[in-house]
């Protein structure tokens, strides 16, 4: 299929932002639901289908319905509506935002806040207070965000502001040009950096969690390199090449180096022989990975210039690295 951004303009009208796409040829014979899940992935197939039975999609200037199929070449007009249905509420939750303009903002992200309404966690959410910040960002695909991380990671996310914004960031990550560092405390001491190239899947038992499964997994690969050395730990500075759910998580554990306090990866808590016992409390009472995304980057959509951000551990993560280092130094 030809690039998607031979075909996808976004026009900012001053009331609503409309897409405007051209059917590519190679797509004749779709029906009109599947091509435009093709060529907008950020919106999802049944959100485009209740767009294009509710009139908000036309196809030159006519209206569908979305088992028509297309022949290839026709102007498709989209008008983005809110997915009422979902109730994601505006909530006035504090943002830490490190970086904002018309076009995106950055926000460092605490543990414990998830980022997106799921089950289990319909409000309270990052979208939540992203919605009260701007309330425009109704508009977009989950209020702008772009990627996610774990509840109880913490650090830098990106979030879209415009339609167009959206598009162009959301294309970085498609084509692996975002830069994604995050640093991460993992069990037993590691003598060089490497790279996992180990694909993923749902774990076979378990629906939750994730495992490494060659041969019908997808692709993961992750970058990491020593950062700090400690007697029984390891402080790692990683990057994302892909960015699967839990990826570095699972590599890790994967590694026999699961990050400290990681409920899912980590097992139960393991006690260190002739331990302190501040180090001992400070492991066990540390009870969310150790995982923080420190840094990020990205080409800016409107000026074109390589811009990035670096955010430091918060502080239980500064305590765990001290306490390390005090009690368990490299001998």
């Amino acid at each position: 299929m030809p690039e998607q951004i031979n075909y996808y303009n976004v026009i900012d009208l001053k009331t609503q932002q409309q897409i405007e796409l051209t059917i590519p040829e190679e797509m004749a014979g779709l029906r009109l639901d599947q091509a435009l899940a093709e060529l907008c992935p950020e919106y999802s197939r049944s959100r485009l289908k209740s767009w294009i039975n509710s009139a908000n999609i036309k196809v030159d200037d006519t209206v569908f319905r979305p088992r028509d199929k297309v022949n290839g070449g026709e102007t498709v007009w989209i008008n983005p509506i809110a997915d009422v249905s979902l109730e994601v509420k505006a909530e006035p939750i504090a943002l830490d935002i490190v970086y904002e303009d018309e076009a995106m903002l950055v926000v460092n992200k605490p543990a414990g806040l998830v980022v997106h309404p799921a089950a289990g966690n319909w409000d309270g959410t990052l979208q939540n207070a992203l919605l009260h910040h701007d309330a425009s960002l109704e508009g977009l695909p989950r209020a702008g965000l772009v990627h996610r991380i774990d509840k109880d990671t913490s650090g830098l996310l990106m979030v879209a502001r415009t339609l167009t914004a959206h598009k162009t960031l959301v294309d970085q990550l498609q084509a692996r040009a975002f830069e994604r560092e995050y640093l991460a405390v993992v069990r037993g001491y590691m003598t060089a950096g490497g790279t996992v190239d180990q694909p993923l899947a749902r774990h076979p038992t378990d629906r939750k969690r994730y495992a490494v499964k060659r041969g019908g997994g997808k692709e993961a690969i992750t970058h990491y390199r020593v950062a700090k050395r400690f007697a029984k730990h390891t402080l790692l500075r990683v990057k994302l090449e892909t960015g699967r759910t839990h990826q570095i998580r699972v590599h890790m554990s994967h590694l026999n180096h699961a990050i400290v306090g990681d409920p899912v990866y980590g097992g139960r808590f393991r006690a260190i022989a002739n331990a302190s016992e501040l180090l001992s409390d400070t492991l066990r009472s540390f009870r969310r990975q150790a995982l923080h995304a420190a840094r990020l980057g990205v080409v800016h959509p409107i000026s074109g210039e390589e811009i990035s951000w670096d955010c430091e551990m918060p502080e239980d993560m500064k305590n765990l690295v001290k306490v390390l280092t005090t009690e368990t130094p490299v001998k």
